[in-house]
């Protein structure tokens, strides 16, 4: 790793003046900081965990409601909070934006404001960022979005698959045969992750898994109109969701069909949201438990701030079986 004086060296000037300026202090020129950056970045200089002030972390959010408990990202904030600060970390919630990160580079904003790790919840495949961190040398931890080859980087997430196989084997032993599958959007990477999961698990299932009925769209409206209709047209009993929002959606569409739930269709979401409680019926859904997602964030992130080049730390999927699912009628 790069060292001040290395950078010093390739800029012309004191060690000092590298160090001011990488901290920000007045008395250094905003042309002489940006240069320090820039090289600072362009040579791979981290900043020690142990050095930043008051060792600072970065809470990147974007996409993701966090506000109160009912919103997914709610108590992953907490379990990670839970974990960094009783070990000497200032943890500051961020709600990012396209253009911080089209008018900064990833390694010089965490330079710059003198954070020595970051987690970021809710990033897209198509965020700025994203192309950033297969070199980036922050600590930095992903939320349900993975990036190869980068001993910096490391994702956490719940194992989609497990969770797809506890879903399909449930569903098939309840006697379905014909299962459908909707999705939002697949530029999410945990999209295309439970997308790529629901059809190992039909195959491993032994059912008949065709892409044909599954459909995936931006919009929930979409899924609706357009792909819902298909998958009754074509004779699923049983829908499976890749997010809860989706299912119930789904499960109020049908409604509205006149369909039955479960009597006449099955349905399954994924997450184990609150409202999944509440709905008419019950929601089955596959959960995660987002206070040890934040828990193991920290533990992912201070693994890596210790030179330990962590890639992936998936948590245990369960089942949560409610009155949303049933055998198909005969």
């Amino acid at each position: 790793m790069a060292t001040l004086e290395d950078i010093a060296r390739a800029l012309g000037v004191s060690k000092s003046t590298v160090s001011k300026a990488l901290n920000g202090a007045p008395d250094v020129s905003a042309a002489v900081r940006a240069a320090a950056l820039d090289k600072a970045v362009e040579m791979g200089y981290a900043i020690p965990a142990r050095r930043s002030n008051g060792k600072r972390i970065a809470l990147f959010i974007m996409n993701m409601r966090c506000e109160t408990p009912d919103d997914f990202g709610y108590d992953i904030v907490v379990g990670f909070r839970k974990m960094a600060e009783p070990a000497g970390f200032q943890v500051e919630i961020i709600e990012l934006t396209r253009a911080i990160q089209e008018e900064n580079r990833y390694d010089a904003y965490m330079m710059q404001n003198r954070y020595c790790g970051g987690l970021f919840l809710g990033l897209s495949l198509l965020d700025p960022w994203i192309k950033e961190f297969e070199t980036c040398k922050t600590p930095t931890v992903l939320y349900d979005n993975s990036v190869r080859g980068n001993p910096n980087v490391a994702q956490i997430a719940v194992d989609s698959f497990e969770g797809m196989q506890m879903t399909i084997a449930h569903l098939k032993e309840l006697g379905h045969k014909k299962i459908g599958y909707l999705s939002s959007a697949l530029q999410a990477y945990v999209y295309q992750q439970r997308y790529h999961a629901f059809f190992r698990a039909m195959d491993e299932s032994g059912l008949p898994g065709s892409q044909s009925l599954a459909g995936s769209a931006y919009h929930i409206s979409e899924c609706l109109t357009q792909h819902l209709p298909r998958l009754l047209e074509a004779g699923c009993t049983a829908i499976v969701c890749s997010h809860d929002n989706l299912a119930y959606s789904v499960l109020l569409h049908c409604r509205e069909l006149g369909l039955r739930i479960p009597e006449d269709i099955s349905i399954v979401g994924f997450d184990d949201m609150p409202l999944c409680r509440y709905a008419r019926p019950p929601l089955t859904t596959v959960r995660q438990d987002r206070t040890n997602l934040g828990k193991s964030a920290f533990a992912a992130l201070s693994g890596l701030m210790n030179g330990i080049p962590l890639s992936t730390l998936l948590l245990r999927a369960e089942l949560i079986k409610r009155s949303s699912c049933a055998a198909p009628k005969k």
